[in-house]
């Protein structure tokens, strides 16, 4: 038999109705084949066009698709009789075994459940997307012609994957592990001083497919909604992205200190939270996403110099976050449609704006105060201010929270 020899940039089709589980999805294939030609769409309807209109290598299609099911995209496929037949991997939440055996005649070359177990994922499409002992390699694309650093960040703000990550996901994963299976409480205290980790659960939590009743606001609850599996998969899928880490040194360095900050008003505001009898949770966690725009631009500013940009490391980078810092975590905060009370609450650690003011909005901007105090500044101003006589909060309350 002659060996199926792939094209030199195979052509691939993922039909995904949830924003995060198409973004994982994308990840995992270009962690195989980063030279893949990826088509991306939600429903049925749009992957029977594109497949009527372009020739793919691979359709990746959920069989809960609105509009037309991927059991129909499927049917659709294997009625145009390909030779060789069309690789098609069905995905589908359903693994009952009626559900099985009415996919099985109609031959897809793979039925995966889910939550997906990504490194069977992984396996299935390196055999379909590689030929045997081969290796792909991907340059990082060289900067157009003229660009400025300035048009540049401009234009990544609203394409941005978000933060850097601020821990090894595949130690927090390992460590949250027992012989059951992965315990979300331990994996939420692992992973709950990450600021990435906290924004994608949080938003994919609250994404179409997710979304039942109340608004989820705390990477607990993320959790719990989302469940094991998919939780676990969307950590280790953060970590396949580029630039998911800084290697750079100095850019690193700004990002621990930003990330400092971040953990300093978030264990303010869980302290506050507490005395005041309050959500502790939602306050530690809007302290915790308050910087993810710094972190999300220091990560862009990693892929500049990677693709050939130079950057003068002291003048630039403090201008760029000056410059685009808060742009970038309001963008990321409305694009991944974060919650609207959560945003409140980490819009008022920067400022408390006109009307009436929630209490924990006050904790927000009474957090950020406290976390920017040097180790030889007093507090006793910070304990006149207006922040501290709405929550009737004095002097001896401030002073045992910073000794804690």
């Amino acid at each position: 038999m002659t060996a199926v020899v792939l094209p030199a940039l195979p052509r691939v089709l993922i039909a995904e109705a949830d924003p995060w589980s198409r973004d994982l999805l994308k990840q995992v294939l270009l962690n195989v084949r980063c030279d893949a030609r990826l088509d991306v769409c939600a429903d049925g309807h749009e992957a029977l066009a594109r497949l009527a209109q372009n020739s793919y290598d691979l359709v990746i299609v959920d069989w809960e698709l609105p509009g037309v099911d991927g059991l129909s995209v499927l049917r659709s496929v294997r009625q145009r009789k390909h030779s060789p037949p069309l690789p098609f991997i069905l995905m589908s939440s359903r693994n009952d075994s009626a559900s099985v055996r009415e996919a099985l005649p109609l031959a897809p070359t793979a039925y995966l459940t889910k939550p997906l177990n990504m490194e069977g994922l992984t396996q299935r499409l390196q055999g379909l997307l590689l030929n045997a002992g081969e290796e792909v390699f991907c340059a990082v694309p060289a900067l157009a012609a003229g660009m400025t650093l300035s048009v540049y960040l401009e234009r990544r703000r609203e394409i941005t994957d978000g933060a850097p990550l601020m821990m090894d996901v595949q130690r927090a994963i390992q460590r949250s592990l027992n012989p059951a299976g992965l315990d979300l409480t331990k994996l939420y205290d692992e992973t709950r001083s990450d600021p990435q980790i906290t924004a994608v659960l949080v938003a994919a939590a609250n994404s179409a497919a997710q979304h039942h009743g109340k608004a989820v606001q705390t990477l607990s609850q993320a959790l719990h909604r989302l469940g094991s599996g998919q939780s676990m998969n969307l950590i280790l899928g953060l970590a396949l992205k580029r630039s998911a880490r800084l290697s750079d040194p100095f850019l690193a360095d700004y990002a621990e200190r930003y990330w400092g900050l971040s953990l300093h008003t978030a264990e303010y505001a869980r302290k506050l939270a507490r005395l005041l009898d309050l959500d502790q949770d939602r306050c530690y966690c809007a302290g915790m996403l308050h910087r993810l725009g710094d972190l999300a631009l220091l990560r862009c500013l990693q892929e500049w110099k990677q693709a050939g940009g130079e950057l003068d490391e002291r003048e630039e980078v403090g201008n760029a976050l000056a410059e685009f810092g808060a742009g970038y975590g309001s963008e990321l905060r409305t694009r991944w449609r974060l919650p609207l009370e959560l945003r409140e609450l980490i819009a008022a650690v920067y400022q408390l704006g006109g009307g009436v003011y929630s209490r924990e909005a006050l904790v927000m901007n009474m957090a950020a105060q406290l976390a920017l105090l040097t180790e030889h500044e007093g507090i006793e101003e910070l304990a006149r201010s207006r922040t501290a006589r709405l929550l009737k909060i004095g002097l001896p309350e401030l002073m045992r929270l910073r000794k804690k």
